[in-house]
């Protein structure tokens, strides 16, 4: 009897331990909005990868949730532009960092339709944008992320069946390349 307790003393202890560290290291979360077409859908779930940013900085190019400056409570889904020092512009249906075009036909629905007037970004702070650019609620609207405010980088995503996979990220690199072929 005393065994078969300590054994199952161990096993909820392992149980719960488990259960911590993956609360502590993935989060799930659901797109309720149709901002990030066509590469994510409204009702998508996907899997948030919140410790990859305590190991290195976010990149150009990686798809993060978080919390924006305007509403501490929401959550957002977007694709971060520019870093902290870099230099962002918008203008004739292209987006610019550091002066560089960027190819953005992969992920983005269609061509920003707005002017974002050259700005630099804040240190410790990022510029996002919807891959649904013209209906977005981003940085093209005036604020950046805080670091602080980043909850995680979208890692995968499991729901709807069909939709199965790792999510695709475009660095800056790739991006520049491609425009200037």
């Amino acid at each position: 009897m005393i065994t078969f307790l300590r054994d199952t003393v161990i096993t909820l202890i392992m149980a719960l331990v488990l259960f911590l560290l993956l609360q502590a290291t993935v989060q799930s979360f659901i797109v309720v909005e149709n901002c990030m077409e066509p590469g994510f859908q409204e009702g998508e779930r996907l899997l948030v990868n919140k410790v990859v940013y305590h190991f290195r900085e976010p990149e150009r190019g990686d798809v993060i949730i978080l919390h924006p400056p305007t509403d501490s409570k929401a959550v957002y889904i977007k694709r971060i532009i520019a870093l902290p020092g870099d230099s962002v512009e918008v203008k004739m249906g292209a987006v610019y960092v550091n002066g560089s075009k960027l190819d953005e036909t992969p992920y983005i629905k269609e061509p920003p339709t707005y002017t974002f007037y050259e700005a630099i970004i804040p240190e410790n702070e990022y510029f996002v944008l919807g891959d649904n650019r013209n209906i977005a609620n981003d940085s093209h609207k005036g604020w950046t992320v805080p670091r602080q405010n980043i909850i995680g980088k979208v890692w995968l995503s499991f729901w709807p069946p069909t939709e199965w996979g790792l999510t695709a990220h475009y660095p800056l690199q790739e991006q520049i390349a491609s425009s200037t072929e």
